[in-house]
């Protein structure tokens, strides 16, 4: 019985036995204390995005300050409010805005400002008119970009000449400031067939598990389909796919049953601590984020972008959120984490983490407010 309790565990959150410690012990009282990250995480962060110790310490500390301060400097900026990152030169969150006196609102609740051109309502509306085009294989995502003030079309360099993606360019120009960047690879799913003693399956999918909800688990919607069974790493029977969706969303929820159940924790394999999860907030442009995943593990990197249309192979996506973050078939549905909040559940990209790449999340808390779920929190 302990032996299925154990595998149980690891299987469900990816997780390992520290980590149900400190999830059993925590104490509302300290929590708002504790660190907001383990000692495996910063040492992740070094490796991947170069910083020392006390580097990676002061900037979660940083981007933990901007991700509380974005809603309330977003309403100082007002009809004005052109879009926000995280800055982290200065470590501090700048506010795009279109008037003067909005950016004096905005420095009051000290956040930094730049003046631009477009409002964010006007670079959605753009948006919004190139989702409604059909693009061809050679355009493999958009977003609107608020540091360039503008929306950003990314084609994939070798069929940038291509007259499919040309005609699409042209009308995607119509609709509002468009620039034009190339990427090297079309984009992709992670889905990837079974291995053993990997997390969990459906059919001949291998994918990861996401975070822990009340009841079950979230994970990519490309990794099966509505009231399909999902069998754990030991063949075992862990539930089945109560909803999913995909394309147009890339999410779907799994309930737990069967002497299986859930910690609020993500799986460090090894390369890092477990990290404890303590909630949603949204981290963003800019700050640095972490991905874990049955393939390739655990690695971090930076939010690139949000609201990012991706056009996949099975039909685009919508309201993604880009990273620097490296990802390999299987990864699929894994975590990602910054700090200790829940960002999203790992759904595609170009590359892998032996040259790079970057990777697309669905973000969570529009997975959450989907199916009605909870996070399970420590």
């Amino acid at each position: 019985m302990v032996r299925t309790g154990l595998s149980a565990l690891l299987i469900i959150g990816t997780w390992a036995t520290a980590g149900l410690t400190q999830a059993s012990a925590a104490d509302p009282s300290t929590t708002a204390t504790e660190a907001p990250a383990s000692a495996g995480l910063l040492t992740a962060m070094q490796k991947d995005l170069g910083l020392t110790k006390t580097e990676a310490e002061a900037r979660l500390t940083a981007e933990k300050s901007a991700t509380a301060l974005e809603s309330t400097a977003r309403k100082a900026a007002g009809a004005s409010f052109g879009g926000a990152w995280f800055d982290a030169v200065s470590g501090k969150l700048t506010v795009a805005v279109t008037d003067d006196a909005s950016a004096r609102s905005v420095r009051a609740t000290g956040a930094q400002t730049r003046l631009v051109t477009h409002t964010a309502r006007q670079l959605d509306a753009a948006k919004a008119r190139i989702d409604a085009l059909t693009a061809p294989r050679g355009v493999s995502s958009w977003h609107v970009d608020p540091q360039a003030n503008s929306v950003v079309v990314n084609v994939v360099a070798p069929e940038r000449d291509d007259n499919d993606v040309r005609a699409f360019l042209a009308k995607a120009r119509q609709t509002g400031p468009v620039t034009v960047r190339q990427t090297a690879q079309a984009p992709r799913t992670f889905a990837a067939g079974t291995v053993g003693g990997d997390p969990f399956y459906t059919g001949n999918v291998r994918c990861s598990i996401g975070f822990s909800v009340h009841g079950g688990f979230v994970t990519a919607g490309h990794c099966g389909r509505a009231g399909q069974e999902v069998r754990g790493w030991d063949g075992s029977g862990i539930g089945n796919i109560q909803g999913s969706s995909f394309p147009d969303n890339d999410y779907a929820w799994v309930n737990v049953g069967s002497g299986w159940w859930t910690v609020p924790v993500v799986l460090g394999w090894g390369t890092v601590s477990d990290q404890l999860v303590r909630g949603s907030n949204e981290a963003p442009i800019g700050a640095s984020i972490c991905r874990s995943g049955s393939t390739s593990h655990w690695h971090c990197g930076n939010v690139l972008a949000k609201n990012e249309t991706v056009n996949y192979s099975e039909g685009a996506v919508h309201q993604m959120t880009k990273t620097s973050v490296c990802a390999e078939p299987g990864d699929s549905g894994g975590s990602f984490i910054s700090g200790d909040q829940a960002q999203g559940v790992t759904s595609g990209g170009w590359g892998n983490c032996s040259g790079g790449g970057e990777t697309w999340y669905q973000p969570i808390n529009e997975i959450l407010n989907r199916y009605g779920l909870t996070l399970h929190t420590a």
